[in-house]
């Protein structure tokens, strides 16, 4: 397997890892519109996350003394975490789609490769790399398959284990948004590797949290779901028509980065927008870090575009991210339902705002009402999505990936935590991935992927807002 003639790896073994003979039976799950909502959208790309480890051993090792205990650990997982195993079914219409696991058939496809001359001390950085750095670490979905009738069977997840001869590993994930959410994903991811890291200790615990899959639970009295598959069946569906497996495109110019929001730089922005709001007699608005984190980044995406832009016409932009409901409904979901929950919220604000002299206050503040609209409104998006009936435009958007608070740096398979996480995906579409950190207690990690010239615009005005933090406060 080869994406670029300048990053080649070698493929040392294919294999498909199913759960124990027995241990789960022929089942299907059905879909809410939760998970509907992602069979809308036009591009259908899968979520790529990549999870990068120091390893200082030859590959011999890792192939006699990891390997079979890591495949064997995500067997006995999968029992728990069949979904992951499983095919969506697109049947013809009036059929709805699901989730189907076969017994003794559906199984994940899992790729075992050696990148020989990796440079891992270059893959951990966080200064601008070239996007393609990352891409040999991904393998696409298997194809899916179109039964006579016309039913088309997707494949949900595949995994790629590469190892960096005496310095490093990387586990890459492939897979579909339809299955489940970011927290049901890393339910998944913890509970693999603490079963792992323990020999099957953790076994035990997991009895106790086991994923919840009742789809019944989730309540749809305004038939949301009827509304968003009318949508689907009427709509020319990219993951029919070309899988979602959306080979990584070649970008000219683009690069990935990597910047760390401190604690102590979270702590004096909640400080000077909670000044700012006493300044305008706002009411108390809750400056999470997760909003003023948004609205510095938000800011200086803007900056940096328009910067090369030079346009001085005032665009409407759009900044996005999905709020778990597992709290927010008017009925109580366990925090282990596993499927997706997330409300999509789209916060709006004009680019001279944006830009101007408070434009992370204005985005601040713009973030926060939305935040607080949707714990009493989290399904508002939803009904009037199945109302109008069509898709809503969202011009100039920037949609977040991932969240600090799911912790992926606490993911230990026996090797001690990431060096890097990498949301791989984020090349494709205009998707900011947000993370804990790993080096800054308290603080963030921002992955941004851009032209190079627009990287090097953000990186300045970012590093100028955050230094001048402890001074001059009214510049932001």
């Amino acid at each position: 397997m080869s994406y670029h003639n300048q990053y080649t790896i070698k493929v040392l073994d294919h294999v498909k890892v199913s759960p124990p003979a027995g241990s789960v039976p022929t089942i299907s799950l059905p879909l809410t519109f939760f998970d509907i909502k992602w069979l809308l959208k036009p591009k259908n790309l899968p979520v790529r996350r990549l999870y990068l480890y120091e390893f200082p051993y030859p590959t011999h090792h890792f192939m006699q003394t990891v390997l079979p205990f890591l495949t064997h650990s995500l067997s006995v997982t999968l029992q728990h975490f069949f979904p992951f195993a499983s095919n969506l079914v697109c049947p013809p219409k009036p059929q709805k789609p699901y989730i189907h696991y076969v017994n003794g058939e559906s199984s994940i496809s899992f790729t075992v490769a050696e990148w020989s001359n990796a440079n891992f001390n270059l893959l951990i950085a966080d200064y601008p790399r070239d996007v393609k750095i990352l891409h040999p670490f991904v393998s696409d979905l298997p194809s899916e398959n179109t039964l006579e009738d016309g039913t088309v069977i997707v494949p949900l997840m595949s995994i790629q284990v590469t190892v960096l001869p005496n310095s490093g590993l990387g586990l890459c994930f492939t897979y579909h948004h339809v299955n489940t959410d970011g927290k049901g994903f890393l339910h998944f991811l913890k509970s693999w590797s603490s079963i792992c890291r323990t020999r099957g200790e953790y076994m035990t615990l997991l009895q106790k949290d086991s994923p919840f899959y009742n789809r019944e639970i989730i309540k749809d009295p305004d038939a949301i779901e009827l509304n968003f598959l009318k949508q689907w069946w009427n709509m020319e569906t990219e993951l029919k028509e070309d899988g979602p497996e959306g080979k990584i495109l070649t970008y000219y110019d683009m690069v990935r980065a990597t910047f760390v929001v401190t604690e102590t730089h979270i702590r004096k922005l909640k400080q000077w927008l909670s000044l700012k709001c006493t300044e305008y007699e706002l009411r108390k608005l809750k400056m999470s870090t997760f909003v003023v984190s948004c609205a510095l980044i938000w800011v200086c995406l803007v900056k940096s575009k328009e910067f090369l832009n030079n346009n001085d016409e005032d665009e409407l932009y759009h900044w996005t991210f999905g709020i778990d409901c597992r709290k927010l409904l008017q009925y109580p979901i366990p925090p282990t339902y596993f499927g997706n929950c997330l409300a999509p919220c789209y916060v709006p604000l004009n680019k001279r705002q944006l830009v101007g002299e408070n434009g992370i206050f204005e985005a601040a503040k713009a973030i926060a009402n939305k935040v607080s609209e949707s714990k009493t409104g989290a399904l508002t998006w939803f009904t009037e999505r199945a109302s109008s009936g069509k898709k809503i435009d969202y011009p100039n958007k920037y949609a977040v990936a991932g969240s600090p608070q799911l912790e992926g740096y606490k993911v230990d398979f026996g090797w001690g935590r990431p060096k890097k996480l990498e949301a791989v995906h984020i090349d494709e579409v205009d998707s900011i991935a947000i993370s804990d950190s790993r080096d800054s207690e308290g603080g963030l990690e921002v992955g941004v992927a851009l032209r190079r010239t627009e990287m090097n615009n953000f990186s300045a005005i970012l590093g100028h807002h955050l230094k001048t933090l402890p001074g001059s406060l009214s510049n932001l």
